[in-house]
């Protein structure tokens, strides 16, 4: 599981790269990962990944946690859940990705509601394809090299947002 930790973490800041403000609505989101593999292997799925964190001894569960709290990121659900702010989903930002996180992203085709992207990062860099189902739903397909433990790998995972209403409750957005 320690190994996993970087990779799950970086994962989630890539987990929605893309997403065009005036295509979503404000409010709470949960997003779930799948078919997430490096250098060719299958890594658990997410639920799998979410069962371990609730087995984690209290104090490193509360770290990893407030850790992804301070991201504006809360683990529940089926997934994490991030909330969105009326501002945010107004202004041509990437409203998802974490600005403290050094990742940049390009859109490089819009064709209806599919859009390829790429992004980079300290420590990945790689491409996508983000299609909007409505805007309440989103999926992604991301591709890309990581270096998470000082070991250069290929990854990829797909992702799925849902917009679960306009109450965020304990979930604070991202500044």
């Amino acid at each position: 599981m320690k190994n996993r930790l970087p990779l799950l973490a970086l994962m989630f800041g890539l987990a929605s790269p893309l997403v065009h403000a005036q295509m979503l609505q404000p409010g709470l989101w949960e997003l779930t990962t799948s078919n997430m593999q490096v250098d060719g292997k299958a890594l658990p799925d997410m639920g799998f990944m979410l069962g371990q964190l609730k087995n984690l001894p209290p104090e490193q569960r509360a770290m990893i946690e407030g850790g992804l709290a301070k991201q504006g990121i809360s683990v529940a659900g089926q997934g994490v859940r991030s909330c969105l702010t009326p501002e945010q989903v107004k202004t041509n930002e990437i409203p998802l990705q974490d600005p403290k996180s050094g990742c940049t992203q390009k859109i490089t085709e819009r064709t209806g509601n599919v859009w390829k992207f790429t992004f980079s990062c300290p420590k990945a860099q790689g491409n996508g394809v983000a299609t909007f189902v409505s805007d309440r739903e989103f999926t992604t397909q991301v591709n890309g090299t990581f270096n998470a433990s000082g070991v250069q790998q290929q990854g990829s995972m797909n992702t799925r947002a849902v917009w679960l209403g306009n109450d965020c409750g304990t979930v604070k957005p991202r500044s």
